[in-house]
């Protein structure tokens, strides 16, 4: 099977991973965008903790981990609809 992705390829992947991690994070983005409005430079301690709570739900969602579940599946999804080609 192969296992490499073209550089367009990845950068999709990354893209639509990203996208959906930022879907996933809606609620935490949105809490921390409510604390920094009308801010400037007291968003820095005044909104300290929303904006950890982005940074760790973004790490979960679009870290290295669930990259690498997204590129196997396209990989495997890739390699089927190849079978499926080869068979017909």
């Amino acid at each position: 099977m192969d296992t490499a992705l073209s550089r367009r390829e990845e950068e999709a992947l990354v893209k639509t991973t990203k996208e959906k991690a930022l879907k996933e994070c809606d609620p935490v983005v949105k809490a921390f965008a409510e604390c920094a409005t009308g801010r400037t430079v007291s968003v820095a301690w005044a909104c300290r903790s929303k904006y950890k709570a982005v940074q760790d739900c973004m790490a979960i969602h679009n870290g290295p981990e669930r990259l690498a579940t997204v590129r196997e599946e396209y990989l495997r999804l890739r390699h089927e609809q190849n079978a499926t080609k080869a068979a017909s």
